[in-house]
C-alpha cells in the first residue's frame, strides 16, 4: 500500500492490494450460524469467527499488513507498538514470520495468556501502568531507544487496511446481509468494516458495540466529537481504549449506531454463545451478541453479520467462575 497520511485518503482498492499481500499469513475464517440463537433474536446472524484466526484474533490481519509493507531498510529496526493483548501478539506474530524484532507495551494487569502468547512469538514486553497516559509515556520511551516503527493498534492506515479484509471476506460469505455488527474500543475493526463495506456495499448497516463502563465511543458518537477515558474498567479488556483522528473518521462519518451492554450482559452473552456454539471467545467478543439480545426491535427479521473479533482467553479465570 503506497504511503499515507490519513485514513480518509483510503480506498478499496487499498483493500484488495491489503488482502493480497496478507493471505499467506491469515486464515480465511468460517461463518458459522446459530438455530437457537437465531429463534431467540429473531434475526438470522452469521457469526465471522476471527477467534480461529492466526494468532487468535482478527488484529493479525493490520498487523501483517503493516509489517508486511515495511521495506527490507524499514524493517530491519523492528516494529513496535503499544496493545492490551491482541494486537500485541498479532504484530509479534507478523514480525516473527518476517524474522525482525517486535518491541511491545502491555499494561500490567493484561490477560496472562496474551502476555505468554506475546512472548511465544518472539515478542520483547515492557510493562506499563492501566491507562492510556501511562501506555503512551512508556511506549515513548521505547520507541525512541529502538527506532522501530510505530504500528498503533488502531489509528494506522495500515491497520485499518488490513482489518477491512475481514469484512471483504464476510460480504462474499454471506448474501444479502442487512447489517454487520463488531465491538468497538479503539474502532480499527469498525473503521475496516466501514472502509469495505461504504465501498461495496454501502446499503448495509454498521452497528459497533461497546461496554457501559468503556462507552467512550458511544459518548462520542452521540457528542459529535470524540470524548476520550484514560482508565475504563470493564470485563471486555480489549475495548478499554479511546478512539483516535483515523477511526473516528470512519466512525463518525458510516457508523449507523453504537449500542451498549451492561457487564453481566456480556457476560451472559460470551456463556451462551460457549454453550450453544461451542466456541471459545473473549469477554470484548461477546458484546455484540449482548447489545443483539438487549435491542431485538433493532434487528429482528434481518440478516446480521456479527464479527467475533478473538478467542484469546485465560481459561484460568473466566468471568463466571465464581459468580
Amino acid at each position: 500500500m503506497k504511503d499515507m497520511v490519513t485514513a480518509a485518503a483510503l480506498t478499496f482498492d487499498d483493500v484488495i492490494e491489503a488482502h493480497d499481500r496478507i493471505r499467506p499469513h491469515i486464515h480465511r475464517t468460517p461463518v458459522l450460524t446459530s438455530t437457537y440463537l437465531n429463534e431467540l433474536t429473531g434475526a438470522d446472524l452469521f457469526f465471522k469467527c476471527e477467534n480461529f484466526q492466526k494468532a487468535g484474533a482478527f488484529k493479525v490481519r493490520g498487523a501483517s499488513n503493516a509489517v508486511f509493507g515495511l521495506s527490507d531498510d524499514q524493517a530491519a529496526k523492528g516494529v513496535a507498538t503499544h496493545s492490551s493483548g491482541n494486537h500485541a501478539l498479532s504484530l509479534s506474530y507478523a514480525a516473527g514470520r518476517r524474522g525482525i524484532p517486535c518491541h511491545v507495551v502491555m499494561p500490567k494487569t493484561a490477560p496472562q495468556a496474551k502476555k505468554d502468547a506475546v512472548r511465544g512469538y518472539g515478542g520483547i514486553i515492557t510493562e506499563c501502568e492501566p491507562s492510556t497516559t501511562s501506555r503512551e509515556a512508556v511506549f515513548a520511551d521505547v520507541h525512541a531507544e529502538t527506532g522501530a516503527d510505530f504500528v498503533h493498534p488502531y489509528n494506522d492506515p495500515r491497520v485499518i487496511t488490513g482489518q477491512a479484509t475481514c469484512s471483504r471476506e464476510l460480504m462474499d460469505q454471506v448474501d444479502g446481509l442487512d447489517a454487520v455488527i463488531a465491538p468497538i474500543g479503539g474502532g480499527g475493526m469498525i473503521s475496516g468494516c466501514c472502509l469495505t463495506l461504504s465501498n461495496i456495499a454501502p446499503d448495509v448497516d454498521i452497528y459497533a458495540a461497546e461496554p457501559e463502563q468503556a462507552d467512550d465511543a458511544y459518548r462520542s458518537f452521540k457528542a459529535g466529537h470524540i470524548i476520550a477515558d484514560d482508565a475504563p474498567v470493564t470485563i471486555a479488556d480489549g475495548l478499554k481504549v479511546p478512539l483516535k483522528d483515523n477511526t473516528w473518521h470512519f466512525v463518525s462519518n458510516h457508523v449507523t449506531d453504537i449500542l451498549t451492554a451492561s457487564e453481566q450482559e456480556i457476560i451472559d452473552a460470551m456463556k451462551l454463545t460457549w454453550a450453544r456454539m461451542k466456541i471459545v471467545m473473549e469477554p470484548s467478543c461477546a458484546v455484540p451478541l449482548a447489545t443483539i439480545l438487549k435491542n431485538p426491535e433493532v434487528f429482528r427479521g434481518r440478516r446480521v453479520g456479527v464479527v467475533i473479533t478473538g478467542g484469546n482467553v485465560d481459561l484460568a479465570k473466566l468471568p463466571w467462575m465464581g459468580a
